[in-house]
């Protein structure tokens, strides 16, 4: 195997299995996460044939290590510790200070790597951030051209001196999670921004699917290739202008995110290590292709999963936020018609994954984007609210914890009636009328319109639209929305049409 920027690292993972020594990889050290309330794997390298035994809060499974390599599987084992772990074979290892707990991997793009020292006034929130029952785990970036076996890092404490660099995102979910939970938490950190989503998914999982096989895999392989020919090119000039004592200013070309590759750095390392979730902050990067990362995204999380060996894990994510990125609008003013939006089929193509599969969340944010930056940087009812999330999804609490999402939608002459799910507790509007909503006849021709709040239904019109075909509420990249839910969640953007989409297939 071979890693791109990193070959000492991958050289390291191809000699594991010749070490004299039973070894472990970087998340069994000290202060690790173990999961609860399931089998647990416990693996690494030694010796061909080498007799290994772990033990573990007294049990003791014994394995035999084939191509350099041993696994076996603690029972359940309930929250609590400190505990040690031991691992034996020609040496013995002993990995201290191990809690039993919640592990929940971190992932995604800018927005998931945010630090906290980044985020909306963080410095008391850093000061107070010491909580032995609160561990961190932060994988290095890697861009890998085949699956890694290890990471260079370890478990730490979480504390002021550990937190300020870490995921901002991860901390306020872990630190509201291990709140109302009551049991230690380990967090799995392992984002880079920018990152599309083909780029955290398998090259088997990609190459089974027809589309994803030409459109991501091969697009990306020739894209490598050409990349490749430039570099030749350039340092064949480059090495010209040298020799003719000519300067040389031409810059060398770039290569743009390949399909696989932090798949293969930065989550096959962590494979398969006990986990109960994952929360997930991306799309930005697929917003132009929204209607492809309706099965994409969806994709990528069966594809975790088969990998993961631990059935259908909750998979939490969170919607994209409000971002004015055309700069059309002041604070707060609503555009003169309503429009088209890549980002809001982006925010549509997340929820179809949610409705698609078992255990799949969503955290929406409308209330907390930033108009001008695509890193809204109040991160803390981000983490929050996918920790509600957490606990309906993950836990079965019984708890307003997820934002209302459209259901149904009844025309009933003039008027629109909209239904939503998650809508029990009620809805309402915060600071005056309804603002969001925009209605259309079969012409789709969209207008701003009149919306009323009706129990958990919002009644919506237009005197301009006598026979209404259609329904938009947020449907822009910065929407300007005030729906809630009584418990304080903002409601999802959505549409009732199927109107063709500006990153659909053309029609």
């Amino acid at each position: 195997m071979a890693a791109l920027g990193a070959p000492v690292l991958a050289l390291g993972m191809l000699t594991l299995g010749l070490q004299a020594e039973v070894r472990l990889p970087a998340l069994f050290t000290d202060r690790m996460v173990l999961q609860q309330g399931q089998t647990v794997p416990v693996w690494g390298w030694a010796d061909e044939g080498e007799a290994v035994t772990v033990e573990f809060r007294g049990q003791t499974q014994t394995t035999t290590a084939a191509q350099g390599r041993w696994q076996v599987r603690l029972k359940a084992v309930k929250a609590g510790g400190p505990d040690v772990l031991v691992v034996r074979g020609k040496n013995r290892l002993e990995v201290q200070d191990v809690l039993v707990g919640e592990v929940w991997v971190c992932s995604g793009q800018s927005n998931m790597e945010w630090p906290l020292t980044r985020s909306h006034e963080p410095q008391a929130d850093i000061a107070g951030a010491a909580n032995a029952n609160l561990r961190l785990f932060t994988v290095p970036k890697l861009k890998a051209l085949a699956p890694v076996e290890d990471v260079q890092s370890a478990w730490r404490l979480c504390g002021p001196d550990t937190v300020a660099s870490f995921s901002a995102v991860g901390y306020y979910f872990g630190r509201a999670l291990q709140t109302s939970r009551q049991v230690p938490v380990g967090l799995i950190h392992t984002s880079w921004g920018g990152s599309p989503a083909e780029v955290w998914m398998s090259e088997a999982t990609l190459n089974e699917d027809p589309e994803w096989k030409r459109d991501i895999l091969e697009t990306s392989r020739a894209a490598v290739a050409a990349y490749e020919s430039a570099v030749a090119q350039w340092e064949k000039e480059k090495a010209e202008a040298e020799k003719e004592g000519k300067p040389f200013d031409k810059r060398r070309p770039g290569l743009g995110w390949r399909a696989t590759e932090l798949y293969n750095g930065m989550i096959a390392p962590l494979l398969p290590y006990g986990i109960r979730g994952a929360i997930w902050y991306q799309g930005e990067s697929n917003a132009g292709r929204a209607f492809q990362y309706r099965r994409l995204f969806a994709d990528m999380i069966r594809n975790w999963r088969s990998d993961w060996g631990q059935g259908d894990f909750p998979f939490l994510a969170v919607q994209l936020a409000p971002w004015d990125k055309n700069r059309k609008r002041a604070l707060g003013e609503i555009t003169a018609a309503p429009g088209e939006s890549d980002w809001a089929e982006l925010r549509e193509a997340q929820g179809f994954a949610a409705k698609l599969l078992p255990e799949v969340g969503l955290a929406v944010i409308t209330d907390v984007g930033d108009k001008d930056d695509i890193h809204p940087a109040k991160k803390q009812p981000v983490g929050e609210r996918l920790a509600l999330a957490a606990r309906v999804i993950a836990y079965g609490e019984r708890i307003h914890g997820l934002s209302p999402t459209f259901r149904s939608v009844r025309f009933d002459g003039p008027r629109a009636i909209i239904r939503f799910q998650h809508a029990a507790d009620g809805l309402e509007a915060r600071g005056g009328e309804l603002t969001g909503f925009a209605i259309a006849s079969a012409d789709r021709k969209f207008v701003w319109a009149k919306a009323v709040v009706q129990g958990n239904r919002v009644v919506v019109s237009s005197p301009s639209v006598p026979e209404p075909a259609a329904v938009r509420f947020g449907w822009a990249d910065y929407p300007v929305i005030n729906l809630f839910s009584k418990g304080g969640l903002p409601v999802s953007p959505f549409r009732t049409d199927d109107f063709p989409m500006v990153t659909g297939p053309k029609r």
